[in-house]
């Protein structure tokens, strides 16, 4: 299968417009515009041979290349195979879409191992590598494998990246979801720097899973435009 032709034969010029606005670090030239679940199916019918041959062929020119090849990473069953592909591929992730959709499954089987590489992932100097690992510590640490000491690895992170900043953001607002009595002090204590703690505060007064009350606590801790947070 010639996959760039496939990819253009699934264009939709319409959805290319409006999702060119959603990516703006993509130069929209190497945009074709395929919606994701026809992305998805397209990453089920390759066989090994030919996805293989895919996620060799890096850089790839095209933003839905880029997120083929996330699928079919995210879809490997060996760790450390997968793994290495992830490693190989981070350097070419230039948009929070591919890094959000890059989800390996048997992470989760692993994660004691990955643990080790979260933390090299978290000294990068490449925007989604550290988004990527941030994200990882979201997925797989906030349940039965949490501890207080993921919270302050994420806290004591200081960056001007928009995109590595509102993943924080989402992390902590995910870790009141799920760990709210541990998190709660973060806030309170004004750990964050301004615009992350206020935006963790917003997505987290969104979540279905906070409750009322909680909400309105949350919503005294907001900080004014202006102010810092004890850094």
């Amino acid at each position: 299968m010639d996959i760039q032709t496939e990819l253009f034969r699934l264009q939709d010029k319409t959805y290319r417009a409006f999702h060119c606005k959603l990516i703006p670090t993509v130069d929209p030239e190497r945009v074709i515009g395929v919606r994701t679940p026809a992305l998805r199916q397209l990453a089920k019918k390759l066989n090994r041979e030919e996805a293989d041959k895919f996620l060799s062929a890096l850089p790839h020119r095209y933003y839905e290349e880029n997120q083929l090849h996330a699928f079919l990473l995210a879809a490997k069953k060996d760790y450390a195979e997968c793994l290495n592909g992830v490693e190989v591929f981070l350097p070419y992730v230039d948009n929070w879409a591919t890094c959000d959709q890059l989800s390996p499954k048997v992470f989760r089987k692993q994660r004691h191992k990955l643990l080790e590489r979260i933390n090299v992932w978290l000294q990068s100097a490449e925007t989604y590598t550290v988004r990527f690992a941030v994200k990882m510590l979201m997925e797989h640490f906030l349940d039965e494998d949490f501890d207080r000491s993921y919270l302050s690895t994420v806290a004591e992170l200081h960056s001007e990246e928009y995109y590595i900043n509102m993943m924080i953001a989402w992390y902590f607002a995910t870790a009141l979801a799920k760990q709210y009595q541990v998190a709660l002090p973060f806030l309170e204590e004004k750990q964050l720097a301004v615009w992350t703690h206020n935006k963790a505060i917003q997505k987290a007064i969104e979540s279905r899973r906070i409750t009322l009350e909680q909400k309105t606590y949350l919503r005294t801790l907001k900080i004014p435009a202006g102010r810092k947070c004890q850094q």
